[in-house]
């Protein structure tokens, strides 16, 4: 059996995502040049996103559709709020299928350049790369390293400051009988994350800070259970189009960020 490409959708995730695209109806009357099929545009985009190609050479024989075809599809698309209700629905089936662990989350954040964009609010000078011009972006997992909910900042934003924003954003997790998740029990963090009014409103909020302190030697042990957040980290930057920031646009470069999301929810889940 050959191995499916990673920007290939296969029905059963074609069936979660189709019921949460927008639609358009056709007019009886002027209907206009036909719409691109929705699954192939999809597969257009994830074309670009994986393997990083612009979008004015996406390849026509793929039947993908023209790069701006695609181009707009996904700024619709993220418009619409579809991947952030395409990560509500998996998370739901990834607990109803046991592969969610909120004993415990872990944050992190991880910087990269940015070719375009420099005037963009999510766009500043890094601290950590001779004050290039750079994004970040912000990863929360659960216990297995499956990202719950990832957001982009600019470059020169302190991680602690998307610490709450990421716990807030958690959705409520359905997929089992009772009461939906909304909550961890643990947090762990670095020491980037190292601020006792964070601590206290984390306590406010039910759960148990777990941070590394700063000026205190290695060793503490916390990397052994931190480890799982560079793991998601790696997961959401395998497509080439992450490593390195080329929109100009904000909401574009966060629609593919929340789109490589999903991926990885979708290739955590056995049914996809």
């Amino acid at each position: 059996m050959a191995r499916r490409k990673p920007w290939e959708v296969s029905d059963e995730l074609w069936a979660v995502i189709e019921p949460l695209l927008p639609k358009h109806e056709r007019r009886f009357r002027h209907p206009g040049r036909k719409r691109i099929d929705d699954r192939k545009t999809l597969q257009g985009v994830l074309f670009v996103l994986y393997t990083g190609i612009q979008w004015e050479y996406l390849p026509q024989e793929l039947g993908f559709g023209s790069g701006p075809t695609c181009w707009r599809r996904l700024a619709e698309w993220q418009e619409a709020g579809v991947w952030d209700a395409l990560q509500r629905v998996l998370l739901d089936r990834l607990r109803a299928a046991d592969r969610l662990d909120f004993s415990r989350v872990t944050v992190d954040a991880s910087h990269v350049q940015a070719k375009r964009g420099r005037s963009s609010p999510k766009v500043g000078p890094s601290p950590v790369d001779r004050a290039r011009p750079g994004s970040k972006h912000h990863v929360l997992t659960d216990a297995h390293g499956t990202p719950l909910r990832v957001s982009l900042t600019g470059g020169h934003r302190n991680d602690v400051t998307q610490l709450l924003p990421l716990v807030d954003g958690l959705p409520p997790v359905r997929g089992k009988r009772g009461r939906p998740r909304r909550k961890p029990r643990t947090l762990y963090a670095d020491r980037g994350y190292d601020h006792d009014i964070y601590r206290r409103r984390l306590r406010e909020r039910g759960i148990v800070p777990k941070i590394a302190r700063r000026g205190q030697p290695h060793g503490s042990g916390l990397g052994r259970v931190r480890w799982v957040a560079e793991s998601a980290i790696a997961w959401l930057h395998g497509p080439r189009r992450l490593r390195t920031r080329w929109e100009a646009r904000d909401d574009m470069h966060d629609a593919f960020l929340q789109l490589a999301h999903c991926m990885t929810l979708a290739r955590k889940h056995p049914a996809f």
